[in-house]
């Protein structure tokens, strides 16, 4: 493991990523996507509830360096007016490298004309608000969890 992680560092100081993006869920491994979640400090699911949210969506963005699956988000939508990103994650290594902000603004094109809305995971407002994404004044939730999303510092 220690090796893998040497070897993604050294492709990231060169450049040398060959990042691919793809635009629906055929051929993903599922069981990655909660552990990206996971490693990027997010909640997550089982597999299989991740892959019917993301099959459920109305756009999905996968990105890969090569054939590893390193990132991704989705998005749903009336596809005319409003939409809502969610799950956007890249995986430690690879963050602070631009591909969240890519994913996002693939998520963003797929849906031209939609005024968009999302929740970051506390810590995370800077990087949404260096998208031109702003504090809501009026946001309100109701979370099935409502204690642990209290505590993790989503709801007062």
């Amino acid at each position: 493991m220690l090796i893998i992680f040497l070897c993604i560092f050294v492709d990231l100081k060169t450049g040398r990523m060959k990042l691919r993006f793809q635009y629906d869920c055929t051929g993903i491994d599922w069981e990655l996507v909660p552990e990206i979640l996971k490693k990027a400090g997010m909640s997550f699911h089982d597999a299989d509830i991740h892959k019917r949210t993301f099959s459920s969506s109305a756009s999905v963005v996968f990105v890969f360096d090569d054939q590893q699956l390193i990132g991704f988000a989705r998005a749903i939508s009336d596809g005319i007016i409003q939409a809502a990103i969610y799950d956007v994650a890249v995986l430690p290594p690879y963050q602070g490298h631009g591909i969240g902000k890519q994913i996002v603004g693939k998520i963003m094109s797929s849906l031209p004309g939609c005024s968009f809305i999302l929740y970051a995971s506390p810590g995370k407002e800077p990087f949404y608000e260096k998208l031109n994404f702003r504090r809501m004044k009026t946001g309100m939730a109701l979370f099935v969890k409502a204690d642990i999303m209290s505590d993790r510092g989503f709801t007062e």
